[in-house]
């Protein structure tokens, strides 16, 4: 029995650690989830400077993090890591569509691969809003080619095909990103043919206006 004591009081300590690298990773996850977050929000605002100083702080906890389990794999596989990850990453892929950038690899960002292809989707999510925004500003050009990225990355993402318990759930994210492309589209088309409408419809009043006009200037040199 004293033999049994000893080893449960062994136990103890190595459980009481992982629970305390438990807290303290499911702390770093929240803290790099909220700070992703507002780097996305502030990319949205064209707050470029903010974006990068919220994102530059969601790396340093996801290092933080990476450090702190890299002899507790068997909490930095569990889920909530890889989220926190996937956040980070989804707040560097948006910054980039926004900006027209080329994409950090995963490498760059010291993220997992799934976490990265997973952020990926989801940074899609993020750019049909801003999408959105630079057609009611009316620049229907630069809301084109952001479509165009989008549509790059749905095309590199449905090549990923492997099961979920490798890449994280992707195929439903792709899927997801699918959908999102379709109702962008039809946003900006219907958006464009209202604008082609409405400028044919100009310059039919023009062509009348002017009609009118020559007719006055005829009409007062007969007399």
């Amino acid at each position: 029995m004293e033999n049994i004591t000893k080893i449960a009081d062994e136990v103890r300590v190595l459980l009481d650690d992982t629970n305390a690298v438990r807290e303290e990773a499911l702390k770093l996850s929240r803290e790099t989830i909220r700070l992703s977050a507002n780097s996305i929000r502030a990319s949205h605002r064209e707050d470029f400077d903010e974006s990068c100083k919220l994102k530059s702080a969601a790396r340093a906890k996801v290092e933080d993090a990476k450090e702190m389990l890299k002899d507790k794999l068997e909490i930095y596989y569990t889920g909530y890591v890889q989220d926190a990850q996937k956040e980070y990453a989804e707040s560097e892929l948006t910054y980039a569509i926004i900006r027209e950038l080329e994409f950090p690899r995963h490498t760059d960002l010291g993220v997992e691969a799934a976490a990265y292809l997973n952020g990926m989707a989801e940074a899609i999510g993020e750019s049909r809003r801003h999408v959105l925004d630079v057609m009611r500003h009316g620049n229907l050009a630069r809301a084109e080619r952001i479509l165009g990225i989008m549509d790059e990355v749905y095309y590199v993402l449905i090549t990923f095909d492997y099961p979920d318990a490798v890449t994280q759930g992707l195929r439903r994210q792709t899927d997801m990103v699918r959908g999102v492309l379709e109702r962008t589209r039809g946003d900006l088309t219907l958006l464009q043919q209202q604008r082609k409408l409405e400028s044919a419809i100009e310059s039919a009043i023009d062509r009348m206006d002017n009609g009118k006009g020559s007719g006055q200037t005829a009409g007062g040199d007969g007399k």
